[in-house]
């Protein structure tokens, strides 16, 4: 097998991983979370638009702690795609909210893993509707790596694809 071709199965691993990871948060099952993508520069979830997720019915606005679940979700996911290594556990999360969600309407998020370290993982995330540059929030999160208990289905459905990626190196990403 090729570097190139090794480097195309251990990223088809990690999105399998961060997949699975994702899709198996009952809190992100509750709320419509639903995967967009999970590439090599990032994550992208959906949060589909709902009134029973309304913080003010005058307004018919999102309300922020669903907008902090996509986001923290979406890092998590983030954290999972750049090192695979379960269970994971919100250290930290950070969120500004920059403006309002617009009524109607699902919003997406995108986070990427930018730095990762032997036991923390470092994220950046924004919320948006149409264009990451006019975020409606931004975020930025650690993630503890490899953490004692979780959900162990979770580790079980992804220890085999784990087990294949285990020797694989930490990326060394700087931020960005």
């Amino acid at each position: 097998m090729t570097d190139d071709a090794a480097r195309a199965e251990r990223h088809n691993q990690k999105r399998q991983l961060g997949i699975t990871f994702a899709a198996n948060v009952p809190h992100n099952k509750a709320l419509g979370i639903v995967i967009e993508a999970i590439e090599a520069e990032g994550v992208v979830f959906r949060l589909p638009y709902d009134a029973k997720l309304v913080g003010n019915p005058e307004t018919g606005v999102l309300h922020g702690g669903a907008i902090t679940a996509l986001l923290d979700g979406c890092s998590g996911a983030a954290v999972f795609a750049a090192l695979p290594r379960w269970p994971i556990a919100t250290l930290d999360l950070r969120i500004d909210y920059m403006s309002a969600a617009e009524p109607g309407r699902d919003v997406l998020a995108f986070a990427t893993c930018y730095k990762l370290t032997r036991n923390i993982g470092f994220t950046r995330a924004v919320a948006y509707h149409d264009d990451r540059n006019q975020p409606i929030a931004s975020a930025v999160g650690t993630f503890m790596l490899a953490t004692k208990g979780g959900d162990a289905a979770v580790t079980r459905a992804t220890a085999g694809l784990a087990a294949a990626t285990a020797t694989e190196p930490p990326d060394a990403k700087e931020p960005t």
